[in-house]
């Protein structure tokens, strides 16, 4: 019998391939091999004309979705199909979540085999789950399917009802999400509370003390029976102390001036212990990994985004070296818990195991399917070395191990002491406070530390030990020093900060966690800054409309309570078509919402962002990006300014916004006249910052512009500087192998060399006036060098190109022309035949057909509506030139 097998990607066939018999054939789909139409060209002819579909979502009768097959999935639908025809079995083994189940619907509605079909199910891709999977086949899940199905009508409910009130009342290519703009919105108030923050200063002592030699930090805690003000007693909105706490009743705040005589007269005065106190602690070890803490870790411990730990959670999943990766559950097999058990006694000792095997019952809110937790794949759980994982690859799958093996380790013990220690200045008396920590037993601290690196060196880190002190001893003190503090304002959300609120609210589903950071991010709602998710002007006037007109749909309570219609529609509890019907026509619903919207919004107002930190001063959004205006005495026109790029709207200050209204409203400044051109040099200011112009905006033809470097201060720009940048592009001399010159400019991502195609950028130390030929050199060779193949394997069979193994940011690939192909992690350099290469550049260009075709056809519109535009204006211009002509003749007649 000839079965075939059918997965979403390559490296799954591949992996999965290994371990079936030679009469199984396992192909990819290349994920959804069908989808709602993405635009008005992929809607049928036949139902263009049909007001919902433009949704892909036929509103009027029951919700049906519309489903196309997109032009880059068609060879592979047609290549599967031709295939179905030759096989007498079908088993579909996508993955085993929601989405998963839903691929597997459309593949076995698509394909419409005359064969058994068959839905097999594995959590991870080793022989054993594989063969058990194809034993142990089951039906398609269809509340499963209805669930999925239903998530993605309503995301495209709201995004295509949302999008376009956006761009009428905002700016252009706007758009909202159902989950995506709740974590907008999440951040947008981060920021108005950074914005409202108001910080407060105090004071306290810190004492260096010893005792027996061994010396030990200690801080004041205590004024005449008063305990001093921390920074938990003000009120961030204020910078007072909190209501309820009375001063000089409740505490006492320490002044600058208070603290430097109270540090001047203790280090000669007798200091004696109050009190001791020793308490033990136990830590016991997290749960393994889900799908929302593997990503909170990988951010913490390896600086990695959500999407690229999924990206490489799962390369390992799809290579058979952990289990998969999109799960809510803690639960880890009786197998892994044994595999775990033998390698903590092997590597750790049996005083380091558990008391008995340990399970976690805790799941996350509205958790989905009952998968297992994220672990090593297997029964042997082996070390990365022991598999030979290296790279982003072996940190992430070592971060795997790490956490199951501490599940089944034993509590960590820990000493926790606190000692009291008086002294007397004056009439003053001061109680300080020594803290110190011990681990009696490192347990699981052995092998996993949360949110450090290396174990090993987390335990030295952790340890803070204090001498032994009893009551009425008497240490030395060596230093007393005054030291002030001031509150700080709540910190910006991370990814990892930001995924822990929307798990904790029951907000999206960790498996869209990285797609929702992904989105917030390129869509311009949010920047980021090293780790910090900052948000932009944009996302503040986006998330005005949406409190304004959609305050349900953003509130966090009201997403959570979606989240739950949804899995108890996965249960077959609830039934989709209602709740879409409620949620879409109801009273509250969002087509009315929407349409109202369209008359009552004042777009002038929701794009206005204020507070009264600014002063007198509100930031306008507008189709080009924030800006600020203002009327000025004598002129007809206002003043504006446009905002920098990557300024945060926590870090405005009316300061800040008067100097930009300034320097807009100054006029342009002649820096001189350019001595070849016998033209004004100007230095001038556009809505991306300074630039200088050769020649005045009233000749003929574009004038000549050249933006000002980023780092170089606009006051600072005068003649000299003014003509070095207009001269640009500046030789530098000739290459030696090519002859053609070496020249440096500046373009869209700052200065650069460059050497026929190759482009170099110009990076601090080195400056764009002062480089010269040698060093300008030595960064096109570099580049060049980078540029160089690892291996040339021939020329492709129908172009006659040359196709070669580079290597790049992620690891080795194939290029062909314009496809790049990455290799397989298992794959050697030296060993890639041209065939496996054609191969994997067949698949690419599979995968990308579909989008060239797409951009083809969008740039030919494009210069279609182009040309229609030119001729307009042309026809207007005549027009308008005939109007002058006949009015010209008919003031002659008159005179005449």
């Amino acid at each position: 019998m000839k079965r075939l097998v059918v997965v979403e990607s390559p490296t799954k066939a591949r992996t999965i391939s290994k371990f079936l018999p030679s009469d199984y054939r396992v192909e990819a789909s290349m994920g959804h091999i069908r989808d709602l139409p993405a635009n008005a060209k992929e809607v049928p002819a036949s139902l263009k004309k049909e007001k919902w579909s433009r949704l892909g979502i036929n509103v009027e009768e029951n919700f049906d979705p519309l489903y196309v097959i997109p032009s880059d999935k068609k060879k592979i639908v047609k290549k599967l199909k031709d295939l179905v025809k030759s096989v007498d079995e079908l088993y579909i083994a996508t993955d085993e979540d929601r989405e998963g189940e839903s691929i597997g619907w459309h593949l076995v509605n698509v394909l419409n085999a005359k064969v058994p079909v068959r839905r097999m199910v594995f959590h991870e891709i080793t022989k054993s789950a594989i063969l058990d999977a194809l034993e142990n086949t089951r039906e398609i899940d269809y509340n499963l399917v209805d669930a999925q199905e239903t998530r993605r009508i309503l995301d495209r409910l709201v995004g295509y009802t949302i999008s376009p009130l956006l761009w009428k009342k905002i700016a252009p290519r706007l758009s909202a999400g159902r989950v995506q703009s709740v974590a907008v919105r999440l951040v947008v108030m981060r920021e108005k509370e950074r914005i409202a923050f108001v910080p407060a200063s105090y004071w306290d002592l810190r004492a260096e003390l010893e005792k027996g030699g061994v010396g030990f930090d200690a801080t004041m805690v205590k004024l005449n029976g008063l305990r001093l003000a921390t920074g938990k007693d003000f009120d961030d909105e204020t910078g007072m102390l909190k209501a309820g706490l009375q001063l000089g009743t409740d505490l006492t705040i320490l002044s600058e001036a208070q603290a430097t005589a109270l540090a001047g007269g203790l280090p000669g005065k007798s200091w004696v212990v109050d009190s001791a106190e020793d308490r033990t602690s136990t830590r016991t070890p997290s749960a393994p990994f889900i799908t929302s803490t593997l990503q909170q870790e990988g951010s913490r411990k390896l600086n990695l985004s959500a999407r690229d730990t999924m990206r490489t959670a799962q390369r390992l999943y799809e290579q058979g070296f952990i289990t998969y990766m999109r799960t809510d559950s803690t639960h880890l097999s009786a197998e892994a818990v044994s595999a775990c058990r033998s390698a903590v006694e092997s590597r750790y000792g049996s005083n380091y195991l558990s008391d008995g095997p340990r399970q976690y019952a805790g799941q996350v809110r509205n958790a989905q399917e009952a998968h297992e937790a994220i672990r090593p794949a297997g029964s042997e759980m082996k070390t990365r070395d022991e598999l030979g994982l290296t790279g982003v690859e072996g940190a992430l799958y070592d971060l795997i191990w790490k956490r199951t093996v501490a599940t089944q380790m034993a509590d960590a013990r820990l000493r926790f002491t606190t000692v009291m220690v008086k002294s007397d200045v004056g009439d003053d008396e001061v109680i300080f406070r020594a803290s110190g920590k011990r681990i009696d037993f490192p347990g699981f601290f052995r092998a996993y530390v949360e949110g450090s690196d290396d174990p090993s060196v987390a335990l030295e880190d952790q340890e803070n030990p204090l001498p032994p002190l009893a009551v009425g001893d008497a240490p030395g003190c060596r230093v007393v020093e005054p030291v002030g503090h001031e509150t700080k304002p709540p910190a910006r959300f991370t990814e990892a900060s930001l995924i822990r609120v929307l798990e904790k609210e029951g907000i999206g589903r960790p498996s869209t966690y990285a797609s929702i950071m992904d989105t917030i991010v390129r869509r311009g709602y949010v920047r980021k800054k090293g780790s910090q998710l900052i948000p932009t002007f944009t996302a503040f006037a986006v998330n005005n409309l949406l409190e304004k007109q959609f305050e349900r749909l953003v509130d966090t309570g009201f997403t959570a309570r979606m989240e739950g219609v949804l899995d108890e529609i996965a249960d077959g509890e609830v039934a989709s078509k209602p709740f879409l019907e409620e949620f879409f026509k109801g009273e509250d619903g969002l087509s009315k919402k929407a349409d109202e919207g369209l008359d009552s919004i004042d777009a002038r107002g929701v794009s206005e962002v204020a507070f009264p930190q600014w002063g007198r001063h509100i930031v306008r959004v507008g189709r080009y990006g924030p800006y600020i205006e203002e009327e000025i005495e004598g002129k007809d026109k206002p003043a504006r300014a446009s905002l920098p790029d990557d300024l945060a709207p926590g870090d405005v200050t009316e300061e800040l916004l008067d100097e930009l209204l300034s320097g807009a409203g100054r006029e342009d400044e002649v820096l001189g006249i350019h001595p070849e051109h016998n033209m004004p040099v100007l230095l001038k200011r556009g809505p991306y910052g300074h630039y200088v112009q050769l020649g005045d905006d009233e000749q003929e033809g574009r004038p000549k512009r050249i933006s000002v470097p980023k780092g170089v201060d606009p006051a600072a720009v005068d003649f000299a500087v003014g003509l070095q940048l207009i001269d640009l592009p500046r030789k530098l001399g000739p290459h030696p192998e090519t002859g053609k010159d070496i020249q440096v400019s500046i373009g869209r991502f700052g200065p650069y060399v460059q050497h026929q195609r190759t482009f170099a950028s110009i990076k601090d130390p080195d400056n764009l006036f002062d480089i010269q030929f040698d060093r300008g050199l030595e960064l096109i060779l570099k580049k060049e060098e980078r540029n160089k193949p690892l291996r040339s394997l021939g020329d492709h069979p129908e172009s006659g190109d040359p196709v070669a193994i580079f290597n790049g940011r992620y690891g080795p690939y194939v290029k062909h022309q314009k496809t790049n192909a990455s290799l397989p992690k298992d794959a050697e350099v030296e060993k890639v035949t041209l065939g496996e290469a054609l191969v994997l550049l067949a698949e690419k260009e599979a995968k990308k057909g579909g989008k060239k075709k797409a951009t083809k056809k969008k740039a030919a519109k494009k210069k279609t509506a182009k040309k229609k535009t030119a001729k307009r204006k042309t026809a207007k211009k005549k027009k308008v030139a005939k109007k002058k002509v006949a009015k010209k003749k008919s003031a002659k007649k008159n005179s005449d």
